[in-house]
């Protein structure tokens, strides 16, 4: 187990500069899914989220056999690069006009409480992705991610304080465009 200041990925890292592959698949179990998740999320698109999550970790190994520790935790620099990633992908969504918008199926149950949830789901997404790109990204990181104030600071480029600002309007203007909802629930 590794104490509080080291890096918990330290000696899987290790492992893996050294190109054993016991070590990448742990490596791979460990930190796969958060980064799934948080590509997910950020892009709405699990295709493109597989895309980053893929070239997040063949980065991963590119960098394991040089990483020095001490500069940074892997997991909080893994983040970035997906953040990274997700953020050149949205950037180039913006520039790219589409003819005609994508055919969204959905494959989930049918039924009345399924079409709630969808709904609900559906307003959520939308109210998190009509926060500025520096909240949103904020509460993805903090609520859905699960990381700490100071290494989502730290992923951001903010000051814990800043990141708390971004938290805090960021949920205030969640709360406002889920208002209706909340009243609903109570």
């Amino acid at each position: 187990m590794a104490s509080e200041g080291e890096d918990p990925d330290l000696a899987l890292l290790e492992g893996v500069g050294r190109g054993e592959q016991a070590a990448v698949r742990r490596l791979l179990d460990a930190r796969l899914p958060r980064i799934l998740a948080l590509a997910r999320r950020l892009l709405a698109d699990p295709d493109e989220a597989q895309d980053v999550a893929q070239e997040t970790f063949l980065r991963a190994w590119k960098q394991a056999p040089s990483w020095r520790p001490g500069q940074a935790r892997f997991d909080t620099w893994l983040h970035r690069v997906a953040l990274n990633l997700c953020r050149d992908r949205l950037r180039r969504r913006r520039e790219t006009i589409m003819a005609q918008p994508p055919e969204v199926i959905d494959a989930g149950p049918t039924g009345e409480g399924a079409l709630l949830g969808v709904q609900i789901g559906g307003r959520i997404e939308a109210a998190l992705a009509a926060l500025p790109e520096r909240q949103r990204e904020a509460i993805l990181l903090c609520h859905h991610q699960g990381l700490g104030n100071k290494e989502a600071a730290a992923l951001l480029g903010v000051s814990v304080e800043t990141l708390e600002s971004l938290l805090g309007r960021g949920r205030r203007a969640m709360r406002a465009a889920l208002a209706d909802l909340m009243e609903a629930v109570r």
